[in-house]
């Protein structure tokens, strides 16, 4: 069985810095609650019960200053890290508290996280028509909001239930558009993780050597950014192959390794699942006592976990290395165990809920896709009656403009009329009284004139005085 890398980590932080915001009494609530909630998540994978007790402090601190969205991302982390030791119930309970706090703040993001982990415990516990159900509800909500790296995780999440059904292509396409996602937004951690997922496809297609090209690419990602959950996985994938390829010391190799890290990040799912790898490589040593060792381990973690999926195949395991020892009733009665557990996990009604889930998903995101389509066409057809609209109000105040000046120069036409006519009267009075005047001016004039006649008639000239005056003198 493949071991899926479905863990994405935060970049590195500075935990030292981080622990100085939080203790410093002078640093404001909401800095301190960010800074320990911060350090609190950066555990979740490799200290999981330290993430647990900080995010605790944080649900405490959030709390008093009401900050829902802190109060969800503390159950949040909590679920994570419960999920990381194999406490799959738990992990449930506080993924649901963590989803109450994000929907009464009204987080999209939040909500369609809270579903994708929802989804990731299911999976774990081998409900996969529940898995499927919240991860499509995931990955409905991411596309609404265009979260770009939730849609990358959602698509991922399919894919490890379609690959755990065996439906193999399917798995492919998810995982590719995971992975190009991923490459898309240059996301170093979702892009290792899904490398891996496709050498895990590849792997059970039977192509082994492109599956061990993914993982290598997975490997290197996942030494390079520290995270050794997911290290383990890719050594125990990697181990998987060289089995499949019968090189069973260099796959022993790579088991060993997956053990070590599994036990210092507290993963019980990943030591069950190893367990049994390590078993059926023994077996086909045929070194029986160490298969049913092995397998013994391996079904011991998987009820500690409660993980079902694990149990059914280490029960597969017992069998057949019991069989290969002549202990055929042991052999039987685990591999009725066996047939118990695939039954209520691979049944027919099951695998039509899955097919259902998915084409109910493909229908929701059509009706989605074509009520967007409507919106946005009722946006534009809103926008081109407001243009018009504002066409039309310009076009009649223009109008309004034009009449109100067409009576502003009728009423000065009108007054201009007014005046000239004013005009055209005074003129003509001053024409009359510009004549009577001239006419009395003539009668002046012809009176002055007649009065010089009568003055030079009765007075005697000037010259004739002087003539007379001369004479007189002689």
């Amino acid at each position: 069985m493949f071991l899926f890398v479905t863990t994405i980590i935060a970049q590195p932080v500075n935990r030292d810095s981080l622990r100085r915001v939080y203790t410093g009494k002078s640093e404001a609530d909401s800095s301190r609650v960010k800074a320990i909630h911060a350090l609190s998540w950066s555990y979740r994978n490799n200290k999981p019960d330290t993430a647990i007790l900080l995010a605790k402090e944080v649900l405490v601190l959030a709390t008093s200053i009401g900050n829902l969205m802190y109060c969800g991302s503390a159950w949040n982390t909590t679920g994570v890290a419960e999920l990381n030791t194999g406490n799959y119930e738990k992990a449930r309970e506080s993924f649901f508290k963590s989803l109450q706090f994000f929907e009464k703040a009204g987080m999209k993001k939040g909500i369609g996280n809270c579903y994708k982990n929802i989804g990731s415990t299911y999976y774990k516990q081998a409900n996969f028509t529940k898995a499927l159900e919240y991860n499509f509800k995931s990955l409905k909500i991411k596309e609404e909001i265009g979260d770009k790296q939730g849609i990358e995780s959602a698509n991922m999440s399919i894919g490890h239930v379609y690959f755990v059904q065996k439906k193999i292509q399917d798995a492919i396409n998810y995982y590719t558009k995971a992975l190009d996602m991923a490459l898309a937004i240059n996301d170093l951690q979702g892009a290792g993780a899904n490398y891996g997922n496709l050498g895990n496809a590849f792997g059970e297609s039977g192509k082994y050597d492109k599956a061990i090209d993914f993982y290598s690419k997975s490997l290197k990602i996942q030494e390079e950014l520290g995270d050794k959950r997911s290290t383990s996985e890719c050594y125990s994938n990697l181990g998987i192959i060289y089995k499949s390829k019968k090189d069973y010391k260099e796959a022993l190799v790579c088991f060993q390794k997956t053990i070590i890290l599994c036990e210092e990040t507290h993963d019980e799912h990943g030591l069950a699942s190893c367990y049994i790898n390590i078993s059926g490589l023994y077996w086909n040593l045929n070194e029986f006592d160490k298969a049913v060792l092995y397998a013994k381990k391996a079904l011991e973690k998987a009820q500690m976990t409660e993980d079902p999926d694990n149990e059914r195949l280490a029960y597969e395991e017992l069998s057949m290395a019991s069989a290969s020892l002549g202990r055929y009733k042991e052999a039987y009665d685990y591999h009725l165990k066996f047939k118990v557990l695939t039954d209520s996990i691979f049944n027919q009604e099951n695998s039509k809920e899955l097919g259902d889930l998915k084409t109910q998903f493909e229908v929701e995101k059509k009706e989605s896709e074509l009520k967007i389509k409507a919106e946005a066409q009722e946006v534009i057809n809103a926008e081109e009656k407001k243009k018009q609209q504002i066409i039309i109000y310009a076009v009649a105040g223009v109008l309004l403009l034009v009449l109100i000046f067409s009576l502003f120069l009728f009423n000065r036409f009108r007054v201009t009329q007014k005046q000239k006519k004013v005009i055209e009267e005074q003129k003509t009075e001053v024409d009359r009284a510009y004549e009577k005047l001239h006419e009395k001016n003539k009668e002046v004039i012809d009176s002055i004139n007649y009065a010089g006649r009568i003055q030079r008639a009765l007075i005697t000239s000037e010259r004739y005085i002087q003539r007379n005056l001369k004479k007189l003198q002689k």
